[in-house]
């Protein structure tokens, strides 16, 4: 397939979508806007976008080609019922998994296990330091995704200070990166990024712009390689001051930002909303 449309590629968890405890809503309950359900957990409602900001999504990526871009696994992903059409594209597991019309293409896979067996140490020395260095009173749980990355939920306010540093240091030598968010820290290889599954997307799709949003560090390397790029007001990025020439850092936190990110995706592309003011 090739096509002349724009490439805009974002992240989805607290970047487009939120869960309850980050939607960040400060104002007064009345105030609040209505909010859309996109993913079931478990029977439950797990996360939301406004109404608006679905509007505009839909918008977007019924103009552009839309690629998702998320380190959560194809099986987190794909609960995921975002606005507007099928999405022909989407990054899975911070660029471990391109998706074509929801399958893995084997040619990508294959090219990302070459990567890693020249690139950085195997899964399961990271595993094991991890293991060994835990401590069961801030440890909630870990998990390995797709035989890729891993990751441990904790109990922030219990982790020493210099933990994650001292993490990063060790991982840093053997081609691995370290990042926190929210509860979560994430150990993934260097050569698993989401700028590198894009790229193969817009080499296919024939697209020669690109622009993007994310709000973590697993997020800078797809803001780097985008001609512009956006991040909320909240998150790994923002708390860590981080800045590039070719990215504006909104103000807006929480499920807000996601409405102005959106606007500012579509205002670039010199697209307006046919469906809303």
């Amino acid at each position: 397939m090739t096509t002349s449309a724009p490439l805009v590629a974002s992240d989805l968890d607290r970047t487009l979508i939120y869960s309850a405890a980050a939607l960040h809503l400060t104002g007064p309950d009345a105030e609040a806007p209505r909010l859309l359900c996109v993913e079931i957990y478990k029977g439950q409602p797990l996360t939301y976008l406004t109404e608006t900001a679905a509007v505009l999504l839909a918008e977007l990526a019924a103009r552009t080609t839309f690629v998702p871009a998320t380190t959560r696994s194809r099986e987190q992903y794909l609960r995921i019922q975002l606005p507007g059409p099928p999405k022909e594209f989407a990054v899975c597991a911070n660029g471990g998994h391109l998706l074509v019309r929801g399958e893995s293409d084997p040619d990508w896979q294959r090219t990302v296990a070459a990567r890693l067996a020249t690139q950085c140490v195997p899964l399961d020395e990271i595993r094991a330091h991890l293991f060994r260095t835990a401590d069961p009173a801030w440890l909630r749980s870990e998990h390995t995704a797709e035989d890729l990355f891993v990751y441990l939920v904790v109990e922030r306010s219990l982790l020493p200070e210099t933990w994650v540093k001292d993490l990063a240091d060790w991982a840093e030598p053997r081609g691995w990166m370290v990042s926190f968010q929210g509860s979560k820290i994430y150990a993934v290889p260097r050569p698993l990024t989401k700028s590198a599954a894009v790229a193969e997307v817009a080499r296919r799709t024939g697209a020669t712009r690109i622009v993007a949003a994310g709000d973590s560090l697993l997020d800078t390397d797809l803001l780097l390689a985008a001609d512009r790029g956006w991040r909320p007001g909240h998150g790994e990025l923002a708390d860590t001051g981080w800045r590039a020439a070719n990215v504006t850092a909104l103000r807006e936190r929480g499920v807000a930002a996601s409405e102005t990110i959106l606007r500012a995706l579509l205002h670039s592309l010199e697209i307006t909303p046919s469906t809303i003011d």
